[in-house]
């Protein structure tokens, strides 16, 4: 009887097994068959760059991007390959590690050499004093003969080498100290968007795994936002990307009032935002957000150049509590959907994100 036990429990793992095993295919087919289908319904090649980029989409790696294909089928808009190019350049993620290598490479090179110039010039500056000492002691002796005073002059000769060098060691050292300078406004510069002077999506990346460390570490309530500027697509086709570029700046700047030391706002790509709000629950971040957005629909922007109204301009939001997923990634992507059902239900509203049971 025990042995017909055992045999059974064996029976239900490998069933089991094969159960999940089946859906892990299941679900691998319905992933190939819809990259296929995107590919082939808009006629874009079969290439590395282009299997990727599907991939991302559609497996739940990139939801921005799977989010812009989506309003551009929706906008009966074709997806043609310069298309995708623009959408990759602004939602694929920067592969940042290898640039951040490389800097690092070049600070610990920058270092280095700043150390051995200044070694080199202070032993050079030491031998240069010793020299002159030296040649100090010779013009002093009342019996020089052809021989001292031949050896004076080589001394001599040595000693403004001697310091030469040592100038020219100096300026090394100033040389290292710039390069160090340019290298640190470089990194800075990679972190910031150039149109809004907002962090930019690397750095928003960075700034929410160390944030979500320090709220764990102190026991803080993390809330993360999706932001996404209402039909901007018709603000640009109507008014031009100059136009578009100062819409961008406005809802920006709106967004910028409420950042602070625990709250952090970055433009993740295109028309979107992105915010970190720590010792802020899920309920509050909310109403902040939508007292933002009630400031931007009340405002009556203007084409200052055209001199002509932009109408409603609106932007649309989901939120979600960090804490409620099993990491930063599961959260940003139910504030992406909870973004998502806001643009579905009506936009000019901001949605909070229900974890599942």
């Amino acid at each position: 009887m025990l042995g017909w036990f055992g045999l059974g429990r064996n029976d239900h793992g490998r069933e089991e097994r094969r159960s999940r095993e089946n859906l892990a295919r299941q679900a691998r087919a319905r992933l190939l068959k819809k990259i296929g289908a995107f590919l082939l319904d808009h006629d874009l090649e079969v290439t590395q760059a282009n299997l990727a980029t599907a991939h991302s989409a559609f497996a739940g790696l990139n939801p921005g991007l799977e989010r812009r294909i989506r309003r551009q089928l929706e906008c009966g808009e074709r997806i043609s390959q310069s298309w995708l190019d623009r959408a990759i350049a602004v939602e694929m993620p920067v592969a940042d590690d290898a640039v951040d290598q490389l800097a690092q490479q070049l600070e610990a090179g920058i270092s280095h050499f700043s150390r051995s110039t200044r070694s080199a010039r202070d032993a050079n500056s030491d031998y240069g004093n010793a020299l002159a000492e030296h040649v100090d002691a010779l013009d002093a002796t009342p019996d020089t003969n052809d021989v001292i005073a031949s050896l004076a002059d080589y001394a001599r000769a040595m000693l403004e080498r001697s310091r030469k060098a040592e100038e020219e060691l100096r300026m090394a050292e100033d040389e290292a100290a710039s390069l160090r300078r340019n290298l640190d406004r470089a990194r800075r510069d990679a972190e910031v968007d150039f149109l809004t002077g907002l962090p930019n999506r690397r750095a928003f990346e960075a700034l929410l795994e160390k944030e979500y460390r320090e709220a764990q570490a102190t026991v803080e309530q993390l809330c993360v936002a999706f932001c996404d500027i209402d039909l901007f697509k018709q603000v640009n086709d109507t008014h031009g990307h100059d136009a578009g570029d100062r819409v961008i700046c406005v809802v920006a700047d709106l967004l910028r009032a409420i950042s602070g030391e625990k709250c952090h706002i970055a433009r993740h790509g295109g028309e979107e935002f992105v915010l970190l709000m720590r010792g802020c629950g899920p309920k509050e971040a909310l109403t902040r957000l939508d007292t933002e957005r009630e400031a931007l629909a009340s405002r009556k922007l203007v084409n200052r150049r055209t001199k002509e109204p932009f109408g409603l301009i609106t932007f649309s939001g989901g939120v979600a509590d960090v804490f409620a997923y099993p990491d930063t990634r599961s959260a940003l992507a139910a504030a992406d959907e909870a973004l998502y059902e806001a643009k579905q239900s009506g936009r000019d509203r901001i949605v909070l994100a229900r974890p599942s049971a």
